[in-house]
């Protein structure tokens, strides 16, 4: 029996890891769950999985909480110190790490001490602390096994092949709902039309991310990281069906890809059993009634968060920290309706231009800069 703690437990990662949990109970087993402010699906998870320890980010509702589950046999905290503490804690085997944003990165670093393998579905962690975590895994013998599909997809192309002759990754996205459109058009989008996501289901930030192809940049950070390799080796390629989900290319010129319908589960369940496959219930691939598979170039003159995305990566050290807090910030003030929506790429671009770069960051500079960011960002 593999056991598991889930970081983002009410969310859609979160949601969708139970989901396979429920398909392989026989083999899966929760210990611990966290999530943010949702205290009544975490009540429902509760009673339904019956962890040892969960944490809710509220102070008051995991308050609450307690009281509403006196007697049961679950121990209850909160705050980033109880996310913590459900990374850390000694029965699980693996901790899926799917909270939004940088608040990913000190509970990662507790269960990689903990020697705790880590199915990955945070990419900020790596984006802006990869310098770090990838070292520090090796150190305690960790693996950071990819959730987010792309990465699934790279990490399933790769198996049984040297490192040596991995030529470049071929990084898809859809293109968004967005995608075709021009600069004058985006100044026109809503909050409803940019959470209009055409092919995934997702939280709203990571939806918000997806439109303005900010997301696709974070990828192609987290992607140098996971798999060690140089930004001239990654390739972002617009694959609007969502069928191939990445492929890589090797120095014979042979192309490997993974293909699938759209379904988060799949890498989900990958990363759980890994290097082992699980049968999952689900729609299959039917190449009868598949018409096309297209293929573009990202624009990257109208979706410059990309290109920003690419130049904090290459310039390093505590840029990708600015460009992904910077963005952080602007989606929660999008999503709000206090900004426009291309107010948050100009927000990504005022910051970065206004940074002066550390090169080498320890963790202190990495959150120091965080908080530069959000005071600029007021």
């Amino acid at each position: 029996m593999k056991k598991i703690a889930i970081l983002g437990s009410t969310g859609s990662i979160g949601t969708q890891t139970l989901d396979v949990v429920r398909a392989h109970s026989d083999e899966l087993e929760v210990v611990a769950l966290a999530a943010g402010s949702n205290k009544e699906r975490l009540k429902e998870q509760i009673r339904e999985f019956h962890p040892e320890l969960v944490s809710l980010s509220d102070e008051r509702k995991a308050q609450e909480l307690k009281e509403e589950l006196a007697g049961e046999a679950v121990e209850v905290v909160c705050g980033m110190d109880g996310l913590i503490e459900v990374a850390g804690i000694d029965s699980a085997d693996v901790v899926v790490t799917a909270v939004v944003g940088m608040m990913g990165i000190l509970p990662t670093m507790e269960a990689i001490r903990k020697g705790k393998d880590i199915a990955l579905a945070n990419k900020e962690t790596l984006v802006t602390a990869g310098h770090l975590i990838i070292p520090m895994a090796r150190e305690y013998g960790v693996s950071i096994l990819p959730v987010d599909s792309e990465h699934s997809a790279i990490f399933q192309c790769l198996q049984g092949e040297p490192k040596k002759a991995l030529d470049k990754i071929l990084l898809t996205a859809s293109g968004g709902p967005f995608r075709g459109k021009n600069a004058e058009f985006l100044e026109t989008v809503t909050l409803e039309d940019a959470l209009n996501h055409p092919n995934w289901s997702m939280g709203p930030k990571i939806t918000i991310d997806s439109s303005t192809m900010v997301n696709k940049g974070l990828e192609v950070m987290e992607a140098k990281w996971l798999f060690g390799v140089d930004y001239s080796q990654i390739e972002v390629v617009i694959q609007p069906q969502s069928i191939i989900h990445s492929m890589v290319q090797y120095i014979d010129g042979a192309v490997i890809a993974q293909l699938g319908t759209p379904d988060m589960r799949v890498p989900i369940e990958y990363a759980l059993f890994y290097p082992e496959r699980r049968s999952l219930p689900g729609d299959r691939l039917d190449f009868s009634k598949l018409s096309q598979i297209t293929f573009e170039k990202p624009d990257y003159k109208v979706f410059r968060g990309l290109s920003l995305a690419i130049e904090a990566g290459k310039t390093g050290g505590t840029m990708p920290t600015v460009f992904n807090a910077a963005n952080e910030r602007a989606v929660a003030k999008f999503l709000k309706g206090e900004i426009k929506y291309t107010d948050i790429v100009r927000s990504i671009e005022k910051c970065m231009d206004a940074h002066k770069v550390s090169a080498h960051p320890d963790l202190e500079e990495i959150l120091a800069t965080e908080q530069w960011v959000y005071s600029v960002l007021q």
